[in-house]
């Protein structure tokens, strides 16, 4: 049984004037955070933002790149990228926000994909590859978010980085592990209380519960909680809570090859 579990966000979701999220409020509740760093959201000032906040609260923070694709928030996956092209995607998008958060006189942690190049990786070995080369060849002593039992866990492994293998409080699981698509129903978790619970068991068990009931072992080191899902905020209190009563301490994740 894990007796510590990080709970992640990802944050910095705005762009200009338009608001995605109650960012002040989750990172509160959250241990480390990861940034969107301008290709699917965000921009610089959103960015450091975000950072002061979390330098403010004193709680991690991350890169959280994707593909560069503002207008489908970077959940519509783009064929065709190659890997050096995928590599160059990445490192520039943790270049920014090692940028920033210097300015901000914060630092860099970790690294984690965000949305379709981070469920593309989590199947194709060469997208996987190409991740773990850009945050290795950016700075290897980075901390690689990955999904647990995904072929981002190898890629890891290969390119010798430490990495949190992450469970997901708010996301309906395949049973082969991987996240049921945003484009199937159910896919998306809502209701506070069973999130509160389903995480415990997560936790304790070191183990999801898959969509037809099937028992995934997975190894827990960070639980994420999306920060655009409706009512993220009272998610995130409830898992705080449920996880407190359960003797459960909520802490900065710790890390594994």
């Amino acid at each position: 049984m894990t007796s510590t579990i990080d709970l992640n966000c990802d944050l910095g979701e705005s762009f200009g004037p338009w608001e995605m999220g109650n960012d002040a409020a989750m990172i509160e509740l959250a241990t480390s955070v990861n940034v969107a760093c301008g290709y699917h959201a965000g921009d610089a000032d959103i960015m450091r933002k975000t950072v002061e906040l979390a330098k403010a609260r004193g709680v991690s923070v991350g890169a959280h790149p994707g593909y560069r694709d503002l207008h489908g928030f970077g959940r519509r996956p783009m064929p065709g990228l190659t890997s050096s092209e995928i590599e160059n995607l990445i490192a520039y998008q943790i270049g920014a926000l090692q940028a920033i958060a210097t300015a901000a006189g914060h630092k860099v942690t970790h690294v984690k994909a965000h949305g379709a190049i981070s469920n593309v990786a989590c199947e194709d070995d060469m997208t996987a590859r190409a991740i773990a080369n850009a945050i290795k060849a950016v700075d290897s002593n980075l901390v690689f978010v990955v999904l647990a039992n995904s072929k981002l866990v190898r890629a890891g492994e290969a390119a010798n980085l430490r990495m949190a293998h992450e469970v997901f409080a708010d996301r309906a699981y395949e049973d082969n592990g991987n996240l049921v698509s945003r484009k199937k129903p159910g896919a998306v978790l809502h209701d506070p209380k069973a999130i509160a619970e389903r995480v415990v068991r997560m936790v304790q068990d070191g183990a999801v519960v898959s969509v037809t009931g099937k028992v995934i072992k997975m190894q827990t080191d960070t639980v994420c909680i999306h920060g655009d899902t409706p009512g993220a905020v009272e998610i995130a209190r409830g898992v705080r809570e449920a996880l407190k009563s359960a003797g459960i301490t909520v802490a900065p994740f710790k890390t594994a090859h």
